[in-house]
């Protein structure tokens, strides 16, 4: 199946440690060669790139890796296809709008059964069940709420909708409005919060090294989620199963159906 790449952090961060082990993983350390995508926020905007080439090959992953876009946001992934064509519009992250928001979702894992009608403004252009799913979702958060709620909120909604899939196969997702990074887990997805004081990480896929130290700021706060764990040096945590977990500002901000305070609204 595919690979899931993420981060949350509290100022704007380049993402180009973790891309460059995370891209090993479509060709040399892996077999996720069908194509990959990473989608950045910066304010409102996204800068969306995909590729329908392997990413150790491609020449648009070479340009990520070696061109350090900062952001509090960040969603990757790369493909091994299970549903729909190699092509370009089968890459993942997907984006789409909703309360005057982009929205970034990628997918791992193959859903059967699962293609509900879409009566709404969501619609795929590709042919793959994550973004019909994908679809699915922002269509019942746009009726489920007027205006773009509250974290909280959002959670609980997010935790119903991510139940009603699940059972059609593995919904390991990663989504985002720029605001929180929502991670669900139904097989294999980890997590790691680095902050202060920062160490040296050694990625797994490659030999390479970096001393975050020498980078950072006592008061950054970075939470990277992935498939399967970028470094080996470092203590990655595990989502349970079926758990969705929500970042903000670096750190996990809320377990899925926490009751959250009302007036912890959406950043």
């Amino acid at each position: 199946m595919c690979q899931l790449l993420g981060m949350n952090c509290n100022t704007p961060t380049d993402v180009t440690f973790s891309f460059t082990g995370f891209a090993q993983r479509a060709g040399h350390t892996g077999d996720h060669c069908d194509g990959w995508g990473i989608a950045f926020f910066e304010d409102k905007g996204v800068r969306h790139f995909v590729d329908h080439q392997r990413a150790v090959d491609s020449p648009v992953a070479d340009l990520i890796r070696r061109y350090p876009i900062k952001s509090c946001n960040v969603i990757s992934h790369i493909r091994k296809a299970t549903q729909g064509a190699v092509s370009l519009q089968n890459c993942h992250p997907f984006v789409r709008e909703l309360w005057g928001r982009y929205w970034v979702f990628a997918h791992n894992g193959d859903l059967k059964d699962f293609r509900p009608r879409l009566h709404g403004s969501f619609h795929p252009v590709g042919s793959t069940d994550s973004e019909h799913a994908f679809c699915w979702i922002m269509q019942e958060l746009a009726k489920s709420h007027a205006d773009v709620p509250s974290i909280g909120e959002l959670t609980l909604t997010l935790r119903e909708l991510a139940a009603h899939i699940a059972p059609h196969g593995t919904f390991n997702f990663l989504l985002s409005n720029g605001q929180a990074l929502w991670a669900h887990a139904s097989t294999h997805l980890y997590y790691i919060e680095r902050h202060y004081p920062f160490a040296q990480a050694h990625l797994a896929d490659e030999d390479v090294r970096v001393d975050f130290s020498t980078q950072t700021s006592p008061t950054d706060r970075v939470a990277v989620i992935v498939t399967a764990p970028l470094t080996r040096n470092e203590i990655w945590q595990p989502f349970g199963n079926q758990e969705l977990k929500v970042f903000v500002d670096g750190a996990v901000y809320a377990e899925a159906g926490t009751a959250l305070p009302p007036d912890s609204a959406a950043r």
